[in-house]
């Protein structure tokens, strides 16, 4: 007597839509698009597809899985398709398995720069950046210090501004929208000082007014930022955040 094999039943719901992300992600190109567009700007797909050295047809494929699956949204403008994350949960997202994955392997070697431009372009990552819409880095670790000690910004349970960190916001000039779903703050693992750093609608604004202000500007094509000599003078005054810090 023959037995036949137990067919599995098929894995639907939760289970289904988990392995079906991890399996949007699980692709060397695709993750080249996702770390690049955590600057939080748009990109053409061109732009995409000469960064992460593919043609511009395997780049559009990509691109559509990205947009199907909800990690990506994209608008045209003329002859451009441009394409961006689709939101801070997405940021946070790839930010994470970033984090989690950098410096894998015996003493970080899978993570060791290979070219000279490649250590310069990482120094400037480690110094400052911006993770996908808030400061990261010496930079964002620093003024999360600065603002914790200070009394502006609480850290015990869980990320707060406190009232005199609300006041704070207020004086210096940046407004905090708090419309939506999205937290006011929110701890941030830095991938590069593996430590959290302020995210959530206080660390964008933050972020937004550094660079509207020229606190900082951006730097190469990737995501690092430099404090300029203005930004200096008011990460020192506002913060007490000494120069030397930031270089």
């Amino acid at each position: 007597m023959t037995t036949r094999p137990t067919r599995r039943p098929a894995v639907s719901g939760p289970a289904a839509r988990l392995a079906g992300l991890a399996a949007l992600i699980a692709d060397e190109t695709r993750a080249a698009f996702l770390l690049a567009l955590l600057d939080g700007r748009a990109w053409t797909a061109g732009e995409l597809a000469r960064h992460a050295g593919v043609a511009a047809s395997t780049a559009s494929e990509h691109l559509g899985r990205l947009v199907a699956g909800g990690l990506l949204t994209e608008e045209r403008q003329g002859r451009h398709r441009y394409v961006r994350l689709a939101g801070p949960r997405a940021a946070q997202l790839v930010e994470d398995l970033s984090a989690h994955v950098t410096g894998a392997g015996p003493a970080g070697e899978a993570d060791r720069p290979r070219t000279l431009r490649e250590s310069g372009a990482r120094s400037a990552m480690a110094r400052g950046r911006t993770c996908y819409d808030h400061l990261a880095g010496r930079l964002g670790i620093a003024v999360t210090d600065a603002l914790t000690a200070r009394g502006l910004l609480r850290q015990d349970t869980g990320f707060a501004l406190t009232d005199d960190g609300l006041r704070w916001f207020g004086a210096v000039g940046i407004g905090l929208e708090r419309s939506g779903r999205r937290p006011l703050t929110r701890a941030c693992l830095d991938w590069t000082e593996r430590r959290p750093h302020l995210a959530g609608v206080a660390g964008a604004a933050l972020c937004r007014h550094a660079l509207d202000a020229r606190w900082c500007v951006r730097v190469g094509s990737e995501r690092a930022v430099k404090v300029t000599p203005e930004g200096e003078s008011a990460l020192l005054e506002l913060l007490g955040i000494a120069p030397a810090a930031l270089r």
